[in-house]
């Protein structure tokens, strides 16, 4: 106990190792359905290796999480980005027609790149920047963002023809689980209950498998099945011999990437009270170092860009406050490799069809009772980042506004951080405080206008 205290500073965090486990455990479970989304994703529109890929998300997973708990001593845990993937696969490898193997390479470079930006301490400078009424934005956007994704996983909310978004059928079994959870959830929260997040999972799969909306795992053990392997499989001599092609989608993932960490290390960071007296977070350049190794780890694992997870928020909520809980994380991830079926039930998600063809089912979309509430009031905790952010000053406000609403309705932290940064020295300079703002933010506030205007939109 007393290397564990020594290495991560327990004490001086105000935790325990018991608590760091929980909130290990806790991350690694309203995550682990990337365990089975990115496979399923990069299988379907880069025609990847399903079970090769599921080695490479929990081995990327798991290198990139240990990394950001040993350096960087921070309880943020790290795996293949949605949307990133999905860019990788349905973009780069389907609409391009680029072979998975370069489009490895792709991802590959993006991470070389990100990585000569962090030992530059480019990107922490960035970080720096960042004005505090921004900073409270991001921790609050990121929470309506992690509850809009719940609500989705729970079925509350879907897709919609007409209003984009609208109420999913509350009789649903699935829906129904996740209602419940979240009230188990709500309950053991208000009663300040240790472990009410863990707890109300916990529960939510036992309701889920008694109420036969998700099947008990028959067999324990379990690896996956590959017959196409990616480890190594990446093409970098391909990525430099069309390089002026390959250069958009390389800019777009460094980017994306470059952004969502950003405001998610800021975001959960708030939350954990993390963030120093200036509002800055220490060891920021290792943090972001992970960040980028764990891509180019994942590359070369075969997998697309590896990021910063805003789920983390809900081991922090747990009481995570050091690189401790993403040792638990790390160790989680290599043990879903063996134990498959469980993590299954956790993260496998439940199928339901929404298109069916001839009386063929054409179209499927997965529903995640059992972590939907976790998410849902991990948003809650969140929220309460909206209060610190100056309202009476309406310079502050409208950046701060607009971050915090953009994140969930256009379902990405990296637009809601740029529209930030653009809308923050604008706002400033017509209101004559533009000697308030870090010379840095004007620059960035050009580079991201420059960015909607000239290359594609993409993720």
């Amino acid at each position: 106990m007393k290397f564990l205290d020594k290495v991560f500073r327990l004490r001086e965090n105000k935790t325990n190792v018991r608590t760091e486990v929980l909130a290990g455990l806790v991350t690694f479970m309203t995550m682990a359905y990337i365990i089975f989304v990115n496979p399923a994703i990069l299988s379907e529109g880069a025609q990847m290796d399903f079970g090769a890929v599921m080695l490479a998300t929990c081995i990327s997973s798991a290198f990139a999480t240990l990394l950001m708990g040993l350096v960087a001593r921070y309880p943020i845990a790290l795996a293949p980005g949605m949307g990133l993937n999905a860019f990788f696969s349905y973009e780069i490898c389907g609409q391009m027609g680029v072979p998975w193997q370069i489009g490895l390479g792709v991802v590959f470079l993006s991470g070389v790149i990100f990585t000569i930006l962090t030992v530059a301490r480019i990107r922490e400078v960035i970080v720096r920047a960042i004005p505090r009424s921004l900073k409270f934005g991001i921790a609050a956007g990121i929470g309506i963002f992690i509850a809009f994704i719940g609500l989705e996983h729970a079925g509350i909310i879907v897709k919609h023809p007409e209003t984009l978004v609208g109420l999913g059928n509350l009789r649903a079994p699935y829906t129904l689980v996740a209602v419940a959870g979240i009230g188990i959830a709500a309950a053991l929260m208000a009663l300040r209950v240790k472990g009410a997040i863990l707890l109300a999972i916990l529960a939510t799969g036992v309701i889920a498998i008694i109420g036969g909306v998700v099947e008990a795992p028959e067999s324990v053990i379990g690896l996956p099945r590959i017959q196409t392997p990616t480890f190594l499989a990446l093409d970098l001599a391909g990525v430099f011999q069309n390089l002026h092609i390959f250069l958009a989608p390389i800019l777009i993932l460094l980017f994306f990437d470059m952004f969502d960490t950003i405001g998610t290390l800021i975001g959960v960071s708030e939350q954990a009270g993390l963030l120093d007296c200036e509002g800055q977070l220490p060891r920021a350049s290792r943090a972001l170092l992970a960040d980028s190794v764990g891509t180019m780890a994942g590359a070369v694992a075969g997998t697309s860009t590896v990021t910063s997870y805003i789920e983390s928020a809900s081991g922090v909520a747990e009481g995570g406050r050091t690189g401790l809980a993403n040792v638990v994380t790390a160790a989680l991830f290599v043990g879903a490799i063996f134990f498959a079926p469980i993590v299954a039930l956790f993260g496998g998600g439940v199928p339901v069809a929404t298109k069916v063809t001839l009386g063929v089912v054409t179209q499927t979309r997965y529903f995640f009772p059992v972590t939907a509430p976790a998410l849902v009031m991990v948003g809650v905790l969140m929220m309460r980042n909206i209060a610190k952010i100056d309202w009476a000053d309406i310079t502050d406000a409208i950046p701060a506004f607009l971050t915090v609403t953009l994140m969930p309705l256009t379902f990405s932290i990296a637009n809601g951080l740029a529209i930030g940064f653009i809308s923050y020295p604008l706002v400033k300079l017509l209101g004559g405080k533009w000697r308030e703002v870090h010379w840095l933010v004007y620059v960035l506030g050009a580079l991201f206008l420059a960015r909607y205007v000239f290359l594609p939109s993409g993720i």
